[in-house]
């Protein structure tokens, strides 16, 4: 990991390790490409990001993901990672484990939108323009 400084790169490397150590801990089938998430059975997809430079990418599909939620729980490994020049090595040294239940993975700021029309009496009209401009 010394000198690399691709955030994804990186978060693929922490993914493989967890699951290494899971699979050896416990009986599960990891998740695959094509599953979308990366534990389906326990509806939990993994993200890893830097304290750095947070990872910024929008895993909401559509609309009614940033409503209703995700339809699957967030578990985020925030690290810190730090190169030893005189060794040429690297740590990843990992700040905080974050578990965002699936009922909280809503967007914060459409659902205080929907709150705020909703308080001033909206109808489905207001709803419904609110919703398109999201998009």
């Amino acid at each position: 990991m010394y000198g690399i400084t691709d955030g994804k790169a990186i978060g693929t490397y922490v993914e493989q390790a967890f699951n290494k150590y899971l699979i050896s801990k416990y009986l599960y089938t990891p998740g695959s490409t094509s599953s979308g998430i990366d534990f389906p059975e326990l509806e939990v997809d993994l993200k890893v990001t830097s304290i750095r430079q947070p990872q910024s990418s929008c895993p909401f599909r559509d609309a009614s993901q940033k409503v209703y939620g995700l339809g699957y729980h967030l578990l985020f490994f925030v690290y810190e990672k730090i190169d030893n020049q005189e060794l040429l090595e690297a740590s990843l040294n990992f700040k905080s484990a974050i578990f965002v239940a699936k009922e909280k993975t809503g967007d914060y700021q459409t659902t205080r939108g929907l709150l705020e029309i909703i308080s001033r009496n909206g109808n489905q009209d207001d709803v419904i323009g609110f919703l398109e401009d999201l998009n």
